[in-house]
């Protein structure tokens, strides 16, 4: 085979586009040891090829995983169709609770009457009711507090924890890349030192 042909079969090969019958002269013609410089890490590809026809067998269990998978992937979906449509009606629902709910209170209930016969007295302890809520008010404030900074603490976490997270994805997807270029050019030693 002249180096011309071998150079087209073997860009071919690696482009994944080549048949079955390339493939096989391409392995002849690497059993040969007399093969051109620079063909040594094909030489030992094809190689390997030979002497691994073996497919190994799937585990016992592989189909009842993939099924269990399969299960698994389909009830999250039964639970998120359920959710999208269940919120909805549960929302109506109190929607219309508070609608019942502020007309008994409003529109039924009878009317106040009145406590005070002095409107002096009624000034004085409408004034003295709204102090205490007042009061109650800013109590209840002054202890909401700390959940406001802890709302901003953990949101700056997320953020420091999210930037780590792009940082190691970056780092994770050069070392798959570096990897699968090992894995592509890997040369045995042991095989180098048999031969």
């Amino acid at each position: 085979m002249k180096e011309e042909e071998l150079k087209r079969l073997i860009e071919k090969y690696y482009n994944g586009v080549s048949t079955e019958e390339e493939e096989s002269s391409l392995r002849d013609y690497f059993r040969k040891n007399n093969i051109p410089e620079g063909y040594e890490a094909e030489k030992v590809i094809f190689g390997y090829f030979d002497e691994s026809t073996e497919v190994p067998e799937p585990s016992i269990d592989f189909e009842a995983r993939i099924l269990a998978g399969i299960d698994a992937s389909e009830s999250k979906r039964r639970s998120r169709t359920m959710k999208k449509y269940l919120l909805p009606i549960l929302s109506a629902a109190a929607g219309l609770l508070i609608l019942g709910g502020s007309y008994f209170y409003f529109i039924v209930r009878a009317e106040p009457r009145d406590t005070f016969t002095d409107p002096e007295i009624a000034y004085a302890e409408t004034i003295k009711i709204l102090r205490e809520v007042s009061s109650q008010m800013n109590r209840g404030t002054q202890v909401l507090e700390p959940v406001g900074k802890i709302n901003k603490v953990t949101k700056k976490s997320f953020e420091t924890i999210n930037k780590s997270t792009r940082i190691v994805e970056k780092n994770l997807k050069n070392l798959e890349l570096l990897n699968k270029a090992i894995e592509i050019t890997h040369v045995p030693v042991e095989k180098n030192i048999n031969k």
